[in-house]
């Protein structure tokens, strides 16, 4: 199993990165965003390597940290997520805000990624929430009072008349950038975005 592969990089694009290893050989390695955005221009490159074996194909995918890595593995063993899906959540969001959304269930900001539906979304709170908690110590205490504050803050704008779907979309989408606000600053904040 390749491990990690450190070289000279030759070839940098948003989705993939082309490394040569001391030895002359050159590797394909599929990225995220994330990755992407932190891969310097320099040119020596350092990442972290999973390789995906299918009968058609040998995929090598490339993280800038082993966080980042874990959580692909953790995101590819659900039944219904594949690399490429896992890649796009990556892309999609950090890690840190994808096992937030694991850790408090918000299967709105898991179903927001493309290629993941209702079902899938499911899957991966129901398989992952435990490993999550347990592996990176996420307070769940916090994560418990951010949801009880997302369901007021959701009950208080059904009332003033807004789209449930729309108002938990503004929520989920401030939860993500603080989770740390009250019941009254979501709801102000989410009455700007609506």
């Amino acid at each position: 199993m390749i491990t990690h592969i450190k070289g000279k990089l030759i070839e940098k694009s948003p989705t993939y990165v082309v490394v040569e290893s001391a030895a002359g050989i050159g590797y394909l390695l599929h990225i995220s965003l994330n990755t992407y955005s932190r891969i310097t221009n320099d040119e020596s490159v350092f990442l972290f390597t999973h390789l995906s074996i299918k009968e058609d194909a040998h995929t090598l995918f490339g993280f800038v940290d082993k966080i980042e890595r874990e959580i692909f593995r953790l995101l590819i063993s659900v039944s219904g997520v594949g690399p490429s899906i896992a890649r796009t959540m990556l892309s999609s969001m950090t890690t840190d805000e994808i096992q937030h959304a694991i850790a408090s269930e918000n299967v709105g900001v898991i179903q927001s990624v493309k290629g993941i539906g209702a079902k899938t979304a499911q899957r991966v709170l129901i398989d992952l929430k435990d490993k999550i908690l347990k592996t990176y110590a996420i307070d769940e205490v916090s994560v418990s009072k951010s949801n009880t504050n997302k369901n007021e803050a959701l009950s208080a704008l059904e009332v003033l008349g807004f789209v449930k779907k729309q108002a938990e979309k503004a929520i989920d989408k401030i939860l993500l950038e603080d989770n740390t606000l009250s019941v009254e600053a979501l709801i102000k904040k989410a009455l700007k975005n609506l």
